[in-house]
């Protein structure tokens, strides 16, 4: 008789831990532990000296971009996904249109999935931002760092605070995306490069994970739900046109609307764009 009421309560926690785990609560805390479990194997991967996996042939940086049809010096475009610990380099082909040239894998970064709100929060921004020459930094104490430029627009219209948030070197990070020396350098070169070459400012959109119709419908009920559908339609429009979007500051929210290609990104600026941005 003991065993059967022991078997009936380890099926009972079972079936409670898998509804838990179907909640926003439990899906939340599924995707703490895969971040957790990404940045460990990280962390030690390069404590120990070794390349993270996913890491493109770094020896070969001219030969991956003329298999791609592009050169250093072009203009360039970033997506980052938290959740992936991806980072995403694009550079525009002669047609202006963008061609994925880099997906490095980032190393460290700190926080949860979700935007960050205020100095000392510790979390990673989420959102579109711009980079000029002014933002780059070649002498950071993490190698070298270029700063995302938060608090735009929308997140000063929000009340979010916060400075020095970069994408930068080594494996640390309290806010910002760490991507390892190595890695950090090629990242340098395309960028100098692009800026030195007529881009007045390139665009980063940081994304909490790729914005699928999937990893949408999984995160139903979180408090960010809202934001991350309008940063989706920003993103959807980039992988149609492959054109970075225009994005502005619309009642409060981000709007987006296509981009022209071989025209610089504007900064992130309060006002409502045509209606190709109403959000879905």
């Amino acid at each position: 008789m003991i065993w059967r009421i022991l078997f009936g309560i380890v099926v009972a926690l079972g079936i409670g831990a898998a509804v838990y785990l179907m909640t926003p609560e439990g899906r939340q805390l599924l995707d703490r532990v895969q971040i957790n479990a990404t940045r460990a194997e990280h962390v030690a991967l390069w404590g120990a000296g070794r390349s993270l996996p996913g890491t493109p042939d770094l020896a070969k940086l001219d030969e991956r971009l003329a298999a791609k049809g592009v050169k250093v010096g072009g203009p360039v475009f970033m997506r980052i996904f938290k959740l992936e610990s991806k980072l995403e380099l694009w550079m525009a082909k002669d047609d202006g249109t963008f061609v994925r040239v880099a997906t490095y894998p980032i190393c460290f970064w700190s926080g949860r999935l979700g935007p960050k709100q205020q100095e000392g929060d510790l979390q990673a921004p989420e959102g579109y931002y711009t980079v000029d020459a002014s933002q780059l930094n070649p002498n950071s104490r993490w190698h070298r760092s270029f700063n995302l430029g938060f608090p735009n627009s929308f997140d000063k219209a929000q009340g979010r605070t916060g400075s020095y948030l970069m994408v930068h070197g080594g494996c640390a990070s309290i806010g910002c995306y760490a991507m390892t020396n190595d890695v950090v350098d090629e990242i340098w070169k395309l960028v100098t490069a692009a800026l030195e070459n007529g881009q007045e400012r390139f665009a980063v959109l940081a994304l909490p994970f790729r914005m699928t119709d999937d990893n949408m419908r999984k995160r139903e009920g979180y408090p960010w739900r809202d934001f991350w559908a309008d940063l989706a339609r920003g993103d959807e429009i980039f992988e149609k046109t492959l054109v970075p979007p225009r994005a502005s500051v619309c009642d409060g929210r981000y709007a987006f609307a296509p981009g022209d290609a071989g025209e610089t990104v504007p900064m992130v600026e309060e006002g409502c764009p045509g209606p190709l941005a109403v959000r879905q």
